[in-house]
């Protein structure tokens, strides 16, 4: 290490060089390689069964996620300038490279079943625009006979209709997303146009995502810029901190377009996290380096920046080590976005420790040292002594006040645990007064709804789904599953069949059935395939009848809706087995369902994985392993009060909610390495127990205070995201850093200090 340091105070200005322009090469490569991840279903692992089942699905029936654009004319939309516009709507999309024609459904392509002299015939509802009413009501007529149409295509109250584009996942760009909100405006008026969808809220939040980076960007590097002048009280010290976080950014945003990870929603946080995270190293080499100054008013800038870095460079690399662990352990999650979100936040505190240690002493060699002689006073030195030693005999003579409410805390939290539930809803990143969330209730208002979940039924023998049996009991389950309110609507071969059957026999009601003769199933199918478009009925049924896709409706994307539907279906599976009928899920919101599970999965994983390294880590640093249990007591506290006040204020876990623990043990635990580290340094030179407190608590505890004030307030910052889960991660994150900064300098230091760690007797 000395070595290190005198070639680092002989070539100050070569280092300094060098990490510039190691800095502008990872820029160059961010502005031109960096992009964006618009696709949510590329958030997820391929390989996983459910998703690998998922995929094979979509491909038999053709499934995919689609826009949907609702046209209201509040008096009506019987009238020819509204069907016109619902052709002309319908033949900008189809004309689009993005989408197919075959995969736009409208009323102007929609298949009408009706019976006829000669049998069953199927037609469109209208190809020429009426000119008269007459014609107009008959289209209107024609609506509503046909169940398969009517509140489904076309709202009860006849204000309303939609036009539902489908598109595959690779056909999705920020430049479409775009060109279809511009068409949808054209087309306003009188009408009013609403477009949503499972695209369009991908399309949204990666283009809100970005311009809420960049939002907030300034206002974090401002807060910090502020809060490091008041507690530093040097322009030179907040300049050298702020480069170190900045470098630390570009290289890991560079690092990630270098090996072609794009940016997901959750990878915008990582500037703020290194922001904030970044400054502790150089507080707390700042802090030392003040007292130090304090001490020798008289010593060399070189002398002064030797004792900083040999005093610190061994808690700032284990801090930088155990907090890069705590973000590493997110490479056991399953989904990409917090898997990478970990790999590259750990590599960015590493970098940001690499920087400290060489950047701000070379630039103290380059620009000297702060001037801080004539700004501190010995009063206020006395004073700050003062309150660090009263604070240290408080703790210790009230130690069990302190430990009694530790355990009862701990117990409240506890029971709030129980209440955390994980939300897959991707719709519900927004606020709920967004354009987007206002257009998705709206056409769930009036129609089945924007999210589905498709049940695949699977059999082993040929022309299953002609059987009346098979064919009775999915109209069952359709029946039944429509009875809760999140579901909106159903749709499967069944209602094909029941609508053939009633046009069969001149409309009446009572033949909307399916009927009971496997053989009549298969003459109306063979009427259909013969007549109609076979396209739309290979959508619920494969071609041999052994695969069946029954489409669920729900009018809420979240996990408790899609659970609600799901528990329903599986009273069927029995069932179906006995019928020789195997029963899967597919589609978007089965796989938002997984999502869920693999979060939940891989914070447990985490958790237990960065706790047990932690331990480990301090018990290798400190030689003891009793130190290393004693350092974790801050974390395992404040991950326990994080989750049971998530639980009892209803706050989900969500992609970005779930970094939480990694972020509680990552930041949390470099408080516990400082103190730690001072109170062995201590208890070595005195060898007296109260005095090692006193002067941990006026050394390390001092700069913990000032590392807790200056992320809290980095992450309040995120309290004006445009996002409501960035919103909460910022209020518990502050909330983790306030009760890990506590509970170091209370419960953990009475742990020390009860512990007898470093003294073979207690000498008071």
């Amino acid at each position: 290490m000395s070595r290190f340091l005198k070639k680092l105070t002989n070539y100050k200005w070569a280092a300094l060089f060098l990490i510039f322009a190691i800095s502008f090469a990872f820029f160059m490569i961010m502005k031109s390689n960096t992009r964006m991840e618009t696709d949510l279903d590329k958030y997820m692992p391929e390989q996983h069964p459910a998703f690998v089942y998922s995929n094979m699905a979509e491909e038999w029936f053709n499934i995919k996620d689609g826009i949907i654009i609702a046209i209201e004319n509040r008096n009506g939309i019987y009238n020819p300038g509204t069907i016109k516009k619902i052709k002309d709507i319908t033949k900008a999309l189809q004309k689009m490279k993005e989408i197919e024609k075959d995969d736009v459904t409208s009323l102007y392509t929609a298949d009408n079943i009706i019976g006829t002299e000669e049998g069953m015939d199927v037609r469109p509802f209208f190809k020429k625009l009426p000119k008269d009413e007459e014609a107009v009501k008959k289209i209107q007529q024609n609506v509503r006979n046909n169940e398969m149409i009517f509140e489904r295509l076309v709202s009860n109250d006849e204000k309303v209709t939609v036009i539902i584009a489908e598109i595959g996942d690779d056909s999705f760009s920020q430049e479409f997303y775009h060109r279809i909100l511009k068409m949808a405006e054209g087309f306003e008026g009188p009408e009013k146009l609403y477009v949503a969808g499972r695209p369009i809220v991908e399309g949204t939040m990666a283009y809100l995502g970005p311009r809420d980076m960049k939002r907030m960007v300034p206002i974090v590097i401002l807060v910090i810029v502020i809060v490091l002048l008041l507690l530093l009280r040097s322009f030179k010290a907040m300049i050298l901190t702020m480069l170190v976080v900045l470098f630390s950014t570009i290289w890991t945003f560079g690092l990630m377009a270098a090996v072609k990870i794009p940016i997901y929603a959750v990878s915008t946080m990582i500037p703020i996290m290194l922001i904030a995270i970044g400054v502790a190293d150089a507080i707390h080499l700042y802090s030392h380096l003040h007292l130090y100054m304090k001490e020798h008013p008289l010593a060399s800038k070189k002398e002064a920046t030797l004792d900083m870095i040999r005093g610190m460079y061994k808690p700032v690399v284990m801090t930088s080590i155990t907090t890069a662990v705590g973000f590493i352990s997110l490479i056991t999650s399953q989904v990409y976005p917090i898997k990478y979100f970990g790999m590259f936040t750990a590599f960015g505190v590493i970098m940001a420790m690499v920087l400290s240690l060489v950047l701000i002493p070379a630039g103290l060699m380059a620009f000297g040292i702060p001037n801080w002689k004539k700004k501190s006073k010995k009063e206020a030195a006395a004073a700050e002594k003062q309150l660090s030693f009263r604070f240290s005999r408080w703790v210790t003579k009230y130690k069990y006040l302190t430990i009694i409410l530790t355990i009862v805390i701990i117990v409240v939290s506890l029971l709030g645990i129980g209440k955390v539930w994980i939300n897959s809803s991707f719709l519900e990143k927004f606020e709920k007064d967004s354009s987007i969330v206002i257009t998705d209730r709206f056409i769930n208002k009036h129609f089945g709804g924007t999210s589905s979940l498709n049940i695949i039924l699977d059999s082993t023998e040929g022309d299953a789904f002609k059987n009346p049996d098979i064919l009775n009991l999915m109209d069952k389950l359709q029946n039944d599953v429509e009875k809760l309110k999140i579901v909106g609507n159903s749709f499967s071969l069944a209602d094909y069949l029941k609508r053939m059957n009633k046009v069969m026999h001149a409309d009446r009601e009572e033949y909307n059935t399916i009927p009971d003769s496997k053989n009549l199933n298969a003459q109306y199918l063979l009427l259909y395939e013969m007549s109609g478009d076979p396209e739309n009925l290979w959508k619920v049924v494969n071609y041999n009848y052994r695969k069946a896709n029954l489409l669920i409706q729900l009018k809420s994307d979240n996990s408790k809706a899609i659970n609600s539907a799901i528990d329903i279906i599986k009273k069927y599976i029995p069932e179906f087995k006995k019928l020789n009928v195997n029963l899967n899920y597919a589609g978007s919101g089965y796989k938002g369902l997984i999502f869920t599970d693999l979060i939940l999965q891989g914070q447990i994983l985490s958790l237990l994985l960065s706790l047990l390294i932690v331990i480990i880590l301090l018990s290798i640093m400190f030689k003891k392993i009793t130190a290393g249990i004693i350092g974790s007591i801050p974390i395992i506290i404040t991950a326990t009060i994080s989750f049971g006040i998530m639980g009892i204020f209803n706050i989900p876990l969500s992609t970005t909610t779930a970094l939480l623990s990694s972020i509680a043990v990552g930041i949390g635990i470099d408080y516990a390495v400082h103190f730690i580290e001072r109170y062995k340094i201590y208890a070595g030179e005195t060898g007296d127990k109260i005095m090692t407190g006193q002067y941990t608590m006026l050394h390390s505890g001092r700069a913990i205070v000032f590392n807790a004030l200056v992320v809290i307030a980095g992450f309040l910052v995120l309290l004006f995201s445009a996002f409501p889960p960035n919103r909460a991660l910022g209020a518990l994150v502050s909330l983790n850093m306030f009760t890990s900064f506590v509970g170091t300098i209370s419960i953990m230091y009475l742990m020390l200090y009860m512990s007898n760690i470093y003294f073979k007797k207690d000498k008071n």
